[in-house]
């Protein structure tokens, strides 16, 4: 057995994954085609070529439009996990979904999440990946219209629905977290989890990873990767045991760095930081979980014995419930034990 043969089969979490993103890029430009929703190119090496994120969020917000139907919604949410475990072996995963990107279309919250829940229960049934579903406010938006989405979630409870995070960035292009603190503040009073993106790009500030720890009181922090350039912060969040779910590939295109030992999360795991590897936007980025345990993971330096600790903390950073947690720790710890024995062997 090959290095790259034990990461691509080690057991894996995902905690950073957008839906949209799952859907394979022949589907994207069928659907396309289906809907009359106009793309810049239909070969997709051109489709998903980007000068930095604002850019690829113009490409991310477009490719919603072609998701309509509710069988396309449930299909496409099946194939991203089917696809993932043969890929990257994928056991558990949380998708970020955007309801107000939907909305316009005249896709309501119910209408929206129950096609890409009955896909994932019928994935989870089929394959054994287990799922939780982050709300996420688009910055876009007006922080009275993430207020509005957070009741909305508490008057459609769903089980599967276990979050509030943001994403975007706002019309000014930047991530400013602390807009929407009323939203986070209501999503915490009623008991759901909370996470945030903050401090991604090099534009952006420690601060902004700040406020959402300090002022958000997030329980785990997407990207997080300015919080290197704050050593009085990254020794909070380290004792505090604060999660940050990172994606090295889409920095490579979001933020313009090589992935090496001198890589940000890098810096995060070498100061002890729990930290754990996703996609992001997997389609989009030409990427997938099992990528980044594969290529970026040994670009940065690091072997088997990190890639074991990685998926671990993703399973503490997860929002899924004690038992599922327990669930999972001895399912990786069988698959584990089978992998370093052929190891061991080869």
């Amino acid at each position: 057995m090959r290095v790259d043969d034990y990461l691509r089969l080690l057991p894996k979490t995902e905690l950073h994954c957008h839906f949209t993103s799952t859907m394979s890029a022949g589907r994207l430009i069928a659907l396309a085609d289906k809907y009359g929703v106009e793309l810049p190119t239909t070969d997709p090496e051109q489709l998903f070529a980007y000068t930095d994120l604002a850019d690829f969020l113009v490409a991310f917000r477009a490719a919603t439009d072609v998701l309509r139907e509710p069988e396309d919604l449930a299909q496409v949410a099946y194939d991203g996990v089917r696809t993932d475990v043969a890929d990257g072996s994928l056991r558990y995963r949380e998708y970020y979904v955007n309801p107000q990107y939907f909305a316009p279309k005249g896709l309501d919250y119910r209408a929206l999440l129950d096609p890409i829940i009955e896909g994932l229960r019928a994935a989870e049934t089929d394959l054994g990946v287990g799922f939780r579903i982050v709300i996420a406010i688009n910055r876009q938006d007006s922080p009275g219209s993430a207020v509005e989405l957070v009741q909305t979630m508490l008057d459609n409870p769903l089980p599967e629905v276990v979050g509030l995070g943001m994403d975007d960035l706002t019309p000014e292009l930047t991530e400013d977290p602390g807009r929407f603190a009323e939203a986070y503040a209501l999503a915490r009073s009623a008991g759901l989890r909370t996470t945030a993106h903050a401090g991604e790009r090099p534009v952006d500030s420690p601060e902004n990873v700040r406020v959402a720890i300090d002022e958000l009181e997030v329980d785990r922090v997407d990207h997080g990767y300015r919080i290197v350039d704050d050593p009085e912060l990254t020794a909070r969040a380290r004792d505090k045991g604060l999660h940050f779910a990172t994606t090295p590939w889409s920095t490579t295109i979001c933020s313009g760095w090589t992935i090496d030992p001198s890589h940000r999360i890098r810096a995060m795991i070498d100061a002890g930081l729990s930290v754990s590897l996703s996609s992001d936007d997997a389609v989009f980025f030409r990427t997938s979980v099992g990528r980044e345990y594969t290529e970026a993971l040994p670009l940065m330096g690091l072997g088997i014995e990190d890639a074991k600790r990685l998926t671990l903390a993703g399973i503490d950073g997860a929002f899924c419930d004690d038992d599922t947690k327990a669930s999972l720790r001895a399912r990786f710890a069988a698959e584990m034990l089978a992998l370093n024995a052929a190891l061991a062997s080869a």
